[in-house]
């Protein structure tokens, strides 16, 4: 500080001698010039006055509160805090993959059942009725691969298990393994996540309770077309024929397909419809299946309350034939249909009410019986963690018969994917 001080006042003088030679052209300097040189020597006078200041604070200081008493408390807490005698600096820490890295991303859904019957005996009135666990991961840049184990009363088994590969030419998509069949629209779904608290009727007769499953392939392709405005997309699978309604047990190839539309009419309003199609033998029983579905949907859902405000109608029809070429006439060579209807309205962020009207020919029988259902249902979210819903069924069975049915369903999900549809 003192050296500054030192040059500040050697740059003052060296000012003002300037400012009082004479100029070497010989002309006298002007007033102007005079009054430049007089506010700047004041300048420096005003900076050196107060570095002087600064010094003698300092000096005071080091004085009067003992400024090397400070210097030594420093030093002796570094000496203090080497006083371990480790010298040796800390080592490198390195990035290490654990195990959880490795780990695939795990989910839990629960969903317990309380049922009250109307008529005949109090059964089965608290069921778990599934406990679903998946398990998701990246297996690289170009491949994924997604397993869902389903434990209930029956046991646990596979309800899911596939890897697909989406960096395939012409944006396709190829999934290896067992997978829910692209048939009309809910048979995709998992139980858990439908809006009423079973499967419709007609996926239950012609397929099985749990829906239509298969092991096999499933190529997806987005067409590079938009006629009409719309996006469509084709699905084909290669699947082992193996369900119990539509093969006879059998487990020989069978195909499937969809072609799917999509149309955007407006910011709120979406519209979807596609048509499936299934065919497969069992050359056993003489058995030839035959299944087509048509399936339509309609979503307004306003952008400013897409959380609380929403309302789809959807529905299915089914058609299902099988003939068995057998020396007999021929009883079971018929056509069978089924669907149903299905609305669901969103009241607020909480509550949301559905109802569903189902129809069903039996797959079983040449005569026309048949049994239909209605199932009004309230759903509250308590959370995207946790929903709890009341159902209530009124269903007519092939023999003639009423049977009424009030359902608490209390579903809980954790883990990273909630309540997935598929």
């Amino acid at each position: 500080m003192k050296t500054v001080l030192a040059v500040c006042v050697l740059a003052a003088w060296g000012g003002l001698a300037q400012a009082q030679n004479p100029d070497t052209s010989g002309r006298r300097p002007r007033p102007i010039d005079t009054l430049r040189v007089q506010r700047k020597l004041d300048s420096l006078a005003v900076i050196v006055r107060a570095l002087e200041a600064r010094l003698d604070s300092a000096q005071n200081k080091d004085t009067t509160t003992g400024g090397a008493d400070e210097l030594a408390a420093i030093r002796a807490a570094a000496a203090a805090a080497g006083a371990t005698g480790d010298t040796t600096p800390p080592a490198q820490q390195t990035p290490r993959l654990g195990q959880n890295a490795l780990n695939p991303e795990i989910s839990v859904t629960g969903d317990l059942r309380g049922n009250a019957w109307f008529q005949g005996q109090q059964i089965d009135n608290f069921v778990p009725r599934e406990f679903e666990v998946g398990f998701q991961s990246a297996l690289d840049p170009f491949s994924t691969a997604k397993v869902f184990l389903s434990a209930g009363e029956e046991g646990v088994e596979i309800e899911e298990g596939y890897a697909f590969l989406t960096s395939l030419p012409a944006h396709t998509r190829l999934d290896i393994g067992k997978f829910r069949q692209q048939i009309g629209e809910l048979n995709r779904w998992h139980l858990h996540a439908l809006p009423e608290d079973e499967y419709p009727l007609v996926i239950r007769r012609f397929t099985s309770d749990e829906g239509l499953a298969a092991t096999g392939l499933s190529l997806y392709w987005p067409l590079p077309i938009s006629a009409l405005g719309g996006a469509y997309e084709l699905t084909v699978q290669g699947t082992t024929g193996d369900n119990g309604v539509l093969f006879a047990g059998g487990r020989r190839p069978a195909v499937n397909a969809q072609l799917a539309g999509f149309w955007q009419m407006s910011r709120a309003t979406y519209a979807q419809l596609s048509f499936s199609g299934l065919y497969g033998t069992n050359p056993d029983t003489n058995l030839t299946t035959k299944l087509g579905v048509a399936a339509a949907r309609f979503s307004w859902r306003p952008p400013q309350q897409a959380q609380a405000r929403e309302l789809t109608l959807r529905g299915e029809l089914w058609a299902l034939r099988r003939r068995f070429e057998l020396p007999t006439p021929d009883f079971f060579d018929a056509t069978r249909l089924g669907g149903y209807v299905d609305g669901t309205w969103k009241l607020n962020r909480r509550w949301t009410l559905s109802s569903r009207y189902d129809y069903v020919q039996s797959p079983e029988s040449v005569n026309d019986l048949h049994e239909w259902a209605v199932t009004p249902s309230l759903t509250f979210w308590q959370s995207e963690f946790v929903f709890i819903r009341g159902a209530y069924e009124h269903a007519h069975d092939i023999f003639d018969t009423n049977r009424d049915r009030f359902t608490m369903q209390f579903v809980f999900a954790m883990g990273p994917h909630k309540h997935e549809l598929f």
